[in-house]
């Protein structure tokens, strides 16, 4: 330790000229991380879904409509044009309308009229556009200037594209508001102006030098990019603050700088260390996610957390001992209260937090895990252009939904059974099929391969069937299930479903596992931390009660709201919000420990408050603004539905730790002190533990 802090203070300008270099490099190297917005990527691989899409893209050139184009006032030869025009526009693969399932040459009078208004209904025609992936925006574009204003382009492919739009405006936006409201609170709780960039330009390092290094992914959530960086700058800006604080009081004592920051880093280590590790260990959690956008978040944001505190612990101190000087004439007065005086507040309610807990934590607790979820964007009514359009296709033509079955090659007459079994359905308005559409009697083989690939390859039979449910939800994944249980009466185990609402399907069933193991390996890590921190055999069970008290009272309003949340942003809350804010249970703890061996339960506990008040306000106040702020620049329903989540989660916490945890701390105060290795308090008669 002593060889390190040496040869920071030694080397101080070599360090900085260092981190600099790096912080420049992985600034340019972060242009080159490519954004996947495609959440389905991230399935599992032995996924149902997964599978069906890996065997589509293997077997056959065509795969599943993503968008839907409404034409109107047009006759059967203009739609015919406008469906060549549109096949031909940039990005779209293929183009299907009514002509893919019966003879548009005869009159359409001997159709199917339910087949027939799923794609041409009162003169106005409605083609079921695929674009292919990563040509969202581009394809999407062409496709609304083909059609112009007046007839409209909409579905899963438009309402991605509108996301890749918004995603770098919103979080550019949301650091525009952001950062002059830390500013703001940092200048409001140090004596020096310049402080408060320092405190934003070691963590903006850390925040750049971890958004370049993704470039050993390849490629990252969008949900990654938007909140990686505000969560790393909201839950590291701690440790700057704890270092420089230190830093302020050991130039009290300390005549040479050197010394004092010496001293600095040998005191704020371990805090520093401890704070880290909690953290760290609630993102390392998600990690274990069989949805695999949790180890995307959470190996980036526990890299991040590292980064952070490699460049406070190095970076900062050099930096620091390089311009002390201009920090000390930057000083202002402290014009933020002290809070000394904390404890007369809170002791006044400490009885009634006791009572409110008790009456809520098991309702919490049960509400919150029965919380609903949504598990895509198609809850959440898309917005601009995009959103009219939507809205004027389904007035027109209804909801529609897309599923493509794959089912082994060669039965004919199982074929016919299945087509048959789905169109019997109510909410089954179309099925495309080879047996459906050219009919069972014809072999493929003797008809056109232009005619039959889209239906067949060599091992395969592509069946598309619409229907009228919504992406998501009851509805939506009854239908689903039933569809799926047909396919498994005809071929047992060997088809294979996908569409927006299969994916879907396959995402819920992950959640009940995905949510048990996430959540019990994130309190075992961090229980561990707290176990080594405070060698306790109470404390880290109370912390954690803490804590988990707030997250649950958090996670149950949606359910007693009667309002769903996205399961991606509950899964990654309920442990950023642990990791994050039992940093502050743990200062308060470690500061009531240290007085409670020098002062009676009463005054430990008031003077533990005063001192840590205000360090918990300043930390609480930045993740909670952080949260709110992503809730508030977000038109993405998983990044604005965490922001909600997080602000809120944060200022439970706070309630938690300031309210509850005092008076826990008091009540516990004798078993503490007996079941804490060394605790050494204070009892009257001069006894200590």
């Amino acid at each position: 330790m002593n060889g390190l802090i040496n040869g920071i203070i030694a080397h101080r300008k070599l360090i900085i000229a260092l981190f600099i270099t790096v912080a420049a490099v992985c600034a340019i190297l972060q242009m080159g991380v490519k954004v996947n917005y495609t959440m389905t990527d991230y399935l599992p691989p032995d996924a149902q879904s997964t599978e069906a899409y890996n065997i589509m893209n293997r077997e056959f050139t065509e795969t599943i409509p993503n968008t839907r184009v409404m034409v109107k006032n047009v006759s059967i030869r203009e739609a015919m044009d406008y469906k060549q025009r549109l096949a031909e526009a940039d990005g779209v693969l293929e183009v299907m309308w009514l002509d893919d399932v019966m003879d548009i040459t005869q009159p359409l009078e001997m159709g199917d009229k339910d087949t027939i208004e799923g794609f041409y209904k009162d003169g106005n025609a409605l083609f079921s556009v695929t674009i292919a992936k990563g040509m969202e925006k581009t394809a999407t574009a062409a496709l609304q200037n083909l059609v112009g204003p007046d007839n409209a382009v909409a579905g899963e492919a438009p309402d991605l594209a509108t996301v890749q739009g918004g995603v770098v405006s919103e979080t550019t936006k949301a650091f525009i508001i952001l950062m002059p409201i830390v500013i703001i609170i940092l200048i409001l709780s140090t004596t020096s102006f310049i402080e408060p960039l320092l405190f934003l330009l070691a963590i903006g390092l850390s925040v750049v030098i971890n958004m370049g290094t993704n470039l050993i992914f390849g490629d990252i959530s969008f949900m990654t990019n938007s909140v990686s960086p505000i969560l790393q700058l909201a839950c590291s800006l701690d440790y700057a603050i704890f270092l420089l604080n230190s830093f302020a009081a050991n130039r009290k004592k300390y005549a040479k700088v050197e010394e004092a920051m010496k001293q600095a880093i040998k005191e704020s280590m371990s805090t520093v260390a401890a704070s880290a590790a909690t953290t760290l260990f609630g993102f390392i959690s998600l990690v274990f996610m069989n949805f695999r956008i949790g180890a995307d978040l959470g190996i980036i944001l526990a890299k991040g957390i590292m980064f952070s505190f490699i460049t406070v612990m190095i970076f900062l101190p050099a930096f620091t001992l390089t311009i002390y000087k201009l920090i000390d004439k930057t000083r202002h007065r402290d014009l933020m209260p002290s809070f000394r005086g904390a404890y007369r507040g809170v002791s006044k309610i400490a009885a009634p937090a006791l009572i409110i807990v008790a009456l809520v934590i098991v309702p919490a607790f049960l509400g919150q895990s029965h919380t609903e979820f949504t598990y895509g964007n198609g809850s959440v009514a898309p917005t601009g252009r995009v959103g009219l359009d939507s809205a004027a296709i389904k007035e027109e033509f209804g909801q529609s939904t897309i599923m493509v079955l794959l089912a082994p090659r060669g039965d004919v007459a199982k074929e016919q059974a299945l087509v048959s079994e789905l169109k019997r359905l109510d909410y089954v308005t179309s099925v495309v099929s080879y047996t459906d559409t050219v009919g069972a009697v014809i072999p493929p083989e003797y008809l056109d391969e232009e005619v039959t690939e889209q239906f067949y390859s060599k091992d395969y039979a592509r069946i598309i069937v619409y229907t009228d449910t919504p992406e998501e939800g009851d509805e939506a994944f009854a239908a689903v299930e039933t569809i799926q249980s047909i396919m498994e009466e005809q071929y047992g185990d060997e088809a294979r479903s996908v569409g927006q609402s299969a994916n879907l399907h396959d995402m819920k069933e992950l959640v009940d596992v995905d949510n048990i193991r996430v959540n019990l390996i994130a309190i075992a890590l961090i229980f561990l931390v707290l176990l080594l921190t405070f060698r306790s055999g109470v404390l880290p069970f109370l912390l954690l009660l803490t804590i988990e008290t707030g997250i649950w009272i958090n996670l149950s309003i949606p359910y007693f709201a009667g309002t769903p949340i996205n399961f991606v942003g509950y899964l990654v809350l309920s442990t950023v919000q642990l990791g994050a804010t039992v940093d502050y249970a743990i200062l308060l703890t470690n500061t009531y420990i240290k007085y409670r061996r020098m002062l009676p339960q009463k005054e430990a506990i008031k003077q533990a408050l005063g001192e840590s008040f205000r360090s918990i306000v300043v930390s609480a106040s930045i993740l909670s603004i952080a949260g709110f702020t992503l809730f508030a620049t977000s038109t993405n329903p998983v990044i604005s539905g965490l922001g909600l989540l997080l602000g809120r989660g944060t200022l439970f916490s706070f309630g938690m730790v300031v309210c509850f945890l005092p008076a826990m701390l008091t009540l516990l105060d004798k078993p503490i002190g007996k079941l804490t290795y060394k605790a050494g308090f204070l009892f009257p008669k001069g006894g200590k533990t």
